[in-house]
Formats: C-alpha cells, structure tokens, sequence
C-alpha cells in the first residue's frame, strides 16, 4: 500500500461518510465481463434491503437491458465482495450478508460473456 505524505495536517471529516446518506450506504454492483457498462452502477440503499430486491428489482434496472440478463442462470452466478468470493443469502439484509459502505459486489455469469463472446 502507497502512503501518501502531506505537507500540512490533513484532517477533516469525509464527505461520503455513511453518515451522509441519510440512513442509506452506497453500494457499487460490477457484472463482470460486460463492458457495455463500462463502470459499476452506483446503488444508495438502506443497509436492511434484502439481497433478493438488489436483484430483482435494483440490478434489474440497472442491467436488463443487455441482451445476456434473461438468460442468467442464478443457480451458478459467481458472487465477489471486493476480491473475496461470498455467497449472498437473497432473504437476508446487505448487512447481515456482511455487505458494506461503498463495497463492491461483482458478480460472474459463467457462459455468459457479453454479446457474441465479447465481453460487451
């Protein structure tokens, strides 16, 4: 890890501290090997959402209109926590799937790669 060195005090109180939000974390959603969003969808949800509504309803939006989203087999996605592989419990809450401020879910679909196999 880089550390960085100030040439003055640097203390000061975040700006997207979860404090912020208004009872509700951000939550960064990435479907792996489909660039046609090219950046993590940006989610600002209340910690007691039950996985089950990110994905049918939340991701939804977000993703269904690529062509791959209605062939998903749920049964077989690959989950990620940042770099960590997990297994999402869909009637929990993102807090007690152990899911946090700002964390980055990632999600794999084998077979599924993008349209034609591009990653598109």
């Amino acid at each position: 890890m880089t550390l960085l060195k100030t040439l003055a005090p640097y203390d000061f109180p975040s700006s997207d501290a979860v404090e912020n939000y208004k009872g509700r974390q951000l939550l960064y959603v990435n479907w792996e090997r489909h660039r046609m969003f090219s950046r993590p969808f940006v989610l600002a949800l209340p910690p007691e959402t039950p996985f089950a509504e990110i994905i049918d309803k939340h991701m939804t939006d977000c993703f269904s209109y690529h062509p791959d989203w209605a062939q998903i087999d749920w049964s077989k996605v690959e989950w990620l926590n940042g770099p960590r592989p997990f297994t999402p419990d869909r009637d929990k809450s993102l807090a007690d799937n152990g899911i946090g401020h700002k964390d980055l879910i990632r999600f794999i679909t084998p077979g599924l790669d993008g349209i034609a196999g591009s990653g598109y």
